[in-house]
């Protein structure tokens, strides 16, 4: 190739014959015509390196010099380095260091047919060996600490929640239900009356068969016989102490005291604000025949669940001196237990049958 041919001037010598074109070149012929080198190819030499004559790259050749059979073989300008293989390699070395020189070069052309992506990103999509595979999926894997972390975490959360609907149900579901059933006994009490139906004198465990009011506090509320929680209590109604050793007097009695029992919170809570009641605020208990008028004469407001001498005929702790017609109302206390007791009492100070109408107190 006359890329890599020594370089010589015109008529120079180098121990050999001068080199001339027309007799560079025995003709040879194996059953072929003789060949000849084109007249052109003899008409551009590099001129000889007059340091050494060892390989070089050349200083390219003047514009228009080159013949066309040496044009075809001259590297493009792409950067492919001339002048023989040793040469190349200290251009490489010189570009890409020692080495992975076309390795940087694929990298980097397969990086802008990706979109732009660098060589170091198309490198790191490089498939990982086993070892490394092995490695990062250990590393991506919790531990124990961190499973039981989690464990907890998820343990607490879902005993959140749980208290959370447990709450709700208790300050919300069950007032929302004993209010409901209250409105109900209401109402079926009040349509019988209106009826002309008669109730029994003696009335069954759970058997409606009065209406509290109490104006100052809104209040509208059933009156069952008992003070059972699941059968009165927790429907929303008030219960009369008539059972056992806790029974006290209907409010008809000529003497006696007319005890009732209530939740404070839940349920409907109907006695939640009794506290709040002062003396001479009047209570109205309605029946089929009659409306009993109360006024409310003192407070206890703490004692024991056991003191069930607060619900005698005549109360030692009340204020009253002898026999008459008290009501006496009773709940828990502080809110939201049931720890100590809180009581409430009042003297009927009017009877008044139905037929005469409403009286003042529930009088709008």
């Amino acid at each position: 190739m006359t890329a890599l041919r020594p370089e010589r001037e015109s008529g120079a010598s180098y121990g050999q014959q001068p080199y001339e074109a027309s007799g560079a070149f025995e003709e040879w012929s194996v059953g072929q015509q003789a060949y000849q080198p084109p007249a052109d190819e003899t008409a551009y030499l590099p001129p000889v390196d007059d340091e050494t004559v060892a390989l070089r790259i050349p200083e390219p050749p003047p514009s228009g010099s080159i013949p066309s059979s040496a044009a075809s073989t001259t590297p493009s300008d792409t950067g492919t380095a001339t002048g023989g293989r040793a040469a190349r390699r200290k251009a490489a070395k010189r570009r890409h260091g020692r080495h992975g020189g076309h390795a940087a070069g694929a990298a980097a052309s397969a990086g802008v047919s990706a979109g732009g992506s660098s060589a170091g990103e198309a490198t790191s999509s490089a498939p990982l060996s086993r070892v490394e595979a092995r490695r990062q999926a250990r590393a991506r894997k919790p531990g124990p600490a961190v499973v039981a972390s989690r464990a907890v975490g998820e343990l607490f959360i879902t005993t959140g929640v749980l208290m959370l609907l447990f709450v709700s149900y208790q300050l919300w579901w069950t007032n929302v239900r004993a209010h409901a059933a209250a409105d109900k006994e209401t109402s079926s009490l009040q349509n019988d009356w209106a009826s002309g139906k008669r109730a029994p004198g003696t009335f069954e465990p759970g058997q409606g068969f009065a209406i509290l009011h109490i104006p100052e506090l809104d209040v509208v509320v059933p009156i069952a016989e008992g003070v059972s929680n699941k059968k009165v209590l927790d429907k929303g109604m008030v219960g009369h102490y008539s059972e056992g050793k806790l029974k006290t007097a209907m409010p008809s009695a000529k003497t006696g005291n007319f005890a009732l029992a209530g939740h404070r919170n839940t349920h409907g809570e109907p006695f939640r604000y009794i506290n709040r009641l002062k003396k001479g605020d009047e209570v109205v208990v309605e029946t089929q025949d009659d409306y009993y008028v109360y006024k409310m004469t003192s407070t206890l407001p703490v004692t024991s669940p056991s003191n069930t001498s607060v619900i005698s005929p005549v109360p030692p702790q009340s204020g009253f001196t002898g026999p008459g017609r008290y009501i006496t109302l009773t709940t828990c206390t502080p809110e939201f237990t049931s720890k100590y007791r809180l009581i409430v009492w009042g003297k009927m100070v009017e009877e008044r049958p139905r037929s005469k109408g409403k009286p003042d107190a529930l009088v709008e």
